[in-house]
């Protein structure tokens, strides 16, 4: 069975806080009845006329709402913005508290103010990026850690809390970018692709995370796949309510400089060539066949789905939570899930 989960979304700051809080509850619910077993959530500082909840005090609520098989996931933590002894000793606590359904999803985070806030070169987020999520896996995994590196020094420490899951929790490391895939390779357990990556730039993405996973001898698993998606009675229905609900992020993308979304003008001018083609759009078959012609192309587990944007209401967005749990979601669920592949001879 192929799992199907969900990512909530930012909300205008003109949505109070509370009632942020209040809907995400309410989503999560209508998530759960319908059959979405993984919910994730982003995280950004500082980002202006949106609001992201942070997600381990979130997810730590969330978990005493969620049935024992939902999984609760970062996506993505900005991994570079941390000290790891910090990080290492939040995530731990919240796989704790949230039973061992903890997912950890990092990346290295695109905004250059971002980093700027927090005094910390945006230059240097790669770097900086790699040894964290060394030195967190260390840090859960060790009786005693000596590292000396070239952010972060730690001279015979002992960790006095580490995660439920045993040998930790996924460490899934998120990126648009060929160079992304070789990080996940060499550190993560898999490579959340993103909603934007056509087939062909999957599968190439997708060799280079199995390359770098042989490397370490690690078998080649089910790897998450992201869509954004909207069903309709029509696929044209689909098209034009993708736009409305979904046009003033991808412009927000665009000004705050994420490369996906392309140049504000250009989406200003032609939204439906700029990012709908990225979009799974249609009706309830339609929309059926293209996850399912992904998820058997491509060893797909889980299926990320995102049913909400900024511009809409809880209850929109719990509609069509509902609308993708009459048929999407119990087709997906219906695939069988992928088989690990065996580590190739003489890789390790």
């Amino acid at each position: 069975m192929v799992a199907v989960g969900m990512l909530l979304s930012d909300v205008p700051t003109e949505v109070p806080p509370a009632q942020q809080f209040d809907d995400v509850r309410r989503i999560v619910d209508a998530a759960q009845r319908h059959g979405l077993t993984h919910i994730a959530i982003g995280q950004h500082f500082l980002y202006g006329e949106l609001r992201w909840l942070q997600p381990v005090p979130l997810l730590a609520r969330l978990a005493a709402d969620c049935d024992p098989q939902t999984r609760l996931v970062t996506q993505i933590m900005i991994a570079p913005l941390y000290h790891p002894v910090v990080l290492a000793e939040e995530l731990a606590t919240l796989d704790v508290v949230t039973e061992g359904r903890l997912v950890f999803g990092a990346g290295l985070g695109y905004r250059p103010e971002e980093f700027d806030y927090l005094g910390i070169p945006f230059k240097e987020r790669a770097p900086r990026m790699d040894e964290t999520i060394e030195l967190v896996r260390r840090l859960w995994t060790e009786d005693e850690v000596t590292h000396h590196g070239r952010f972060f020094t730690l001279e015979g420490v002992r960790p006095h809390l580490k995660p439920v899951q045993q040998p930790h929790p996924p460490i899934w490391i998120g990126a648009q970018s060929v160079a992304g895939a070789r990080r996940a390779g060499r550190l993560g357990d898999a490579f959340p692709i993103t909603p934007e990556a056509t087939p062909e730039e999957i599968e190439e993405r997708l060799a280079v995370v199995r390359e770098g996973f042989a490397a370490r001898g690690k078998p080649f698993g089910p790897q998450p796949l992201r869509r954004n998606v909207l069903v309709a009675d029509s696929r044209e229905e689909a098209v034009v309510e993708y736009a409305r609900v979904s046009k003033g992020k991808y412009l927000s993308y665009a000004q705050k400089g994420m490369k996906f979304a392309g140049s504000a003008a250009d989406l200003d001018a032609d939204f439906v060539a700029s990012v709908v083609q990225h979009a799974v759009l249609g009706t309830d078959q339609e929309v059926i066949a293209q996850l399912t012609e992904l998820c058997t192309r491509f060893p797909v587990d889980p299926l990320l789905l995102r049913p909400q944007w900024p511009s809409m209401s809880a209850e929109e967005t719990i509609a069509a939570i509902e609308r993708l749990g009459r048929e999407v979601v119990p087709a997906i669920r219906a695939l069988p899930t992928p088989e690990p592949e065996p580590v190739p001879v003489g890789t390790a």
